[in-house]
């Protein structure tokens, strides 16, 4: 289950989408810190070093800043450029590929400004890129950092602009309908399973050479030499769901070289989480969120007619499902359909008065709005090459950090038991994860992430009733860098919540990012405003 934003595949970690369907030379360039090698063992010892290599190299090179082409629809003043890494960071001197980077200026005095901040919104397979444009755009929440920090964005590697990979041709991977990610025999398991292998395999046909080093730690080393790149001698960072793993991960690795460090929504970092238990623990986070949904949809009742209990809301969901299997709406919207537009309910709280619309239109008799919300746009080539793409990336990432349950009795075994209180996500979400079972590049053993010598205080953000990543990986990440700061949004449940107006949070993120200073303790803040419908 992903955790960025795509259109309509609002896939921390997947979605129902793929199968039911990322110049102060001397600082730049210091050695890492005795942590670099915090997995453990000679490779990570020669990871470090070629990281080192790598981002001496990077910090003598700089990046060659231009407008941006006019493909990537980022307007002046942002520029772009690139940045070289090491495909494998043990061999330095190997295989070359190409970041994409992009940032604006800070909008303060010369002054006033502290360096870089960069951004990664999640996935595995979001990309950073729109971030500087939360400045072009006048983002009021942003708008006291901005004034000391050039806002820097990039594509993970992989990722959209940074060597992307595919697994699928894409207009093949958004054609609807899909089956029911719901088994109803195991047939419908055996056709599923044969699925999650075939795309295993078409990973490894497209994009096989770069499998074994889609990595968070090789993304983690990405950053630091991004960071040289850019001159920073330390880095400050902003990552929300996956970007938070990213941050732990480069915070465990190259404690010395944070700066600030902020993250939001966070994934649980214990290696027995990443990443087959995170999306189990998930299933049951989006079931009590979905609940959350439902209860506001009938507490306006007045506005969506769906129903004044949560009972008779899910009785409508029962009932619009079961149309949808029986035969899918305007041809294209099944039950996989479904579960792929409305899981944006229990995502964000700003998409529950439009999910909560086109559901009330289709029961009062107008089902084009449906079809219009959830089926695929065939003729979106762009879009859907972006869709397919972020889905590659979340499978490649999560697939080779860590070793997956090859036996299928597991996963069914699970699945079975989740999906009989938790049937929102269940099912759709491990034939998402499923090609991890027969995934054809290495594993990796997960990062122990810890703190180590030089990390400063980070500051924690999230969300009590997150779904996409539940509030016990924000408790794991805090109990695991010490000095840290949580945090919590009491009630709430959106995620990512840096993004949002919550009086109690923007300042003490303003403060933070501009001063260093973290609460003597940890934070319980009232909700955000809930939305209207």
């Amino acid at each position: 289950m992903r955790g960025s934003r795509p259109k309509r595949r609002v896939a921390a970690l997947g979605s129902a989408g793929a199968l039911v369907t990322a110049t102060l030379i001397a600082g730049a360039a210091a050695a890492p810190t005795a942590n670099a090698n915090a997995g453990g063992g000679h490779g990570q010892d020669r990871e470090a070093r070629g990281t080192a290599i790598a981002a001496a190299r990077a910090a003598k090179a700089g990046i060659d800043w231009q407008d941006c082409p006019a493909d990537w629809n980022l307007a002046k003043p942002i520029q772009c450029g690139y940045v070289t890494v090491p495909l494998d960071y043990a061999k330095p001197y190997g295989k070359q590929i190409k970041l994409a980077v992009d940032r604006i200026g800070n909008t303060g005095t010369k002054a006033e400004r502290q360096g870089a901040l960069i951004y990664n919104p999640g996935g595995p397979g979001g990309s950073g890129l729109r971030f500087p444009a939360r400045v072009t755009s006048k983002n009021a929440v942003w708008a006291n950092a901005a004034k000391a920090y050039d806002f820097v964005g990039f594509d993970p590697r992989g990722v959209g602009k940074s060597t992307p990979i595919s697994c699928v041709d894409p207009q093949e991977f958004v054609k609807a309908p899909k089956a029911d990610p719901v088994p109803d025999s195991e047939a419908d398991k055996l056709a599923q399973r044969k699925l999650a292998r075939e795309y295993a395999e078409g990973c490894q046909e497209r994009s096989g050479w770069m499998l074994p080093h889609m990595t968070t730690p090789n993304t983690a080393r990405d950053l630091d030499v991004i960071r040289a790149a850019l001159g920073e001698k330390k880095l400050n960072f902003l990552g929300v769901s996956y970007g938070t793993y990213l941050g732990a991960v480069y915070g465990t690795l190259f404690p010395g070289h944070v700066r600030r460090m902020i993250v939001d929504s966070v994934v649980n970092p214990s290696r027995e989480k990443i990443w087959y238990q995170a999306n189990l623990d998930q299933d049951v986070a989006f079931e009590g969120r979905w609940k959350d949904w439902q209860d506001w949809v009938a507490a306006n009742d007045a506005t969506y007619h769906l129903g004044t209990t949560r009972a008779a809301v899910h009785a409508k969901w029962l009932e619009l499902r079961a149309t949808a299997k029986k035969n899918p709406i305007g041809g294209v919207v099944g039950p996989a359909e479904l579960i792929s537009f409305f899981q944006s309910a229990p995502y964000f709280d700003s998409t529950w008065a439009s999910t909560a619309s086109v559901f009330s239109k289709y029961v009062a008799g107008d089902t084009q709005a449906l079809v219009d919300a959830a089926a695929p746009d065939l003729s979106d080539t762009a879009g859907n090459a972006v869709s397919e793409n972020g889905n590659a990336v979340y499978t490649a990432v999560e697939c080779a950090d860590a070793k997956w349950p090859t036996s299928w009795r597991t996963w069914d075994r699970d699945n079975t038991r989740l999906h009989r209180d938790h049937p929102f996500m269940t099912w759709a979400n491990a034939w998402m994860n499923l090609p991890c079972a027969t995934w054809p590049a290495k594993q990796q053993t997960p990062v122990n992430v810890k703190t180590g010598k030089g990390l400063p205080g980070v500051l924690i953000v999230q969300s009590e009733r997150d779904a996409a990543t539940p509030y016990g990986g924000a408790v794991e990440l805090h109990k695991r860098f010490k000095g840290s700061r949580l945090i919590t949004e009491k009630g709430a449940g959106s995620h990512g919540v840096t993004g949002l107006v919550n009086p109690c949070i923007n300042p003490r993120v303003d403060d933070y990012l501009l001063t260093g200073k973290l609460d003597a303790a940890d934070v319980t803040c009232a909700p955000h405003a809930t939305p209207k419908p």
